[in-house]
């Protein structure tokens, strides 16, 4: 098992920026990857981030050059800065960890409102 506490959601205007924080904790083993989801009002829930152990990363293409993931194995945190909030960022935003099996590991989400 592994459980995900999440941080850093809130209210910020258009242009702000936030930094969101997922730590785990349980039963880790390598490889694994950590990141984010998110899921707006009424739409689906869609892959924001996400990042290996080994540093690899990847992002959706309507984030890249704005959101920035980063991770600290030794502290099993990953981490999303997410710069140029735009409001159709406004969402719920859920932690994941994929273990090497792909079996996916959910935090509990933290809200993200980004005000025009």
């Amino acid at each position: 098992q592994v459980q995900l506490v999440e941080s850093g959601g809130g209210l910020v205007q258009a242009g702000g920026s936030l930094r969101l924080s997922c730590a785990a904790s349980g039963t880790i083993f390598s490889p694994n990857r950590m990141g984010w989801y998110r899921q707006a009002p009424g739409k689906q829930r869609d892959m924001v981030a996400y990042i290996t152990n080994g540093g690899i990363t990847s992002y959706v293409d309507s984030v890249k050059g704005r959101f920035i993931i980063s991770r600290d194995n030794a502290k099993n945190t990953v981490y999303l800065q997410m710069n140029s909030l735009e409001p159709e960022d406004t969402a719920v935003y859920y932690c994941h960890f994929r273990t090497n099996t792909g079996y996916i590991f959910w935090g509990q989400g933290t809200q993200v409102t980004v005000s025009s």
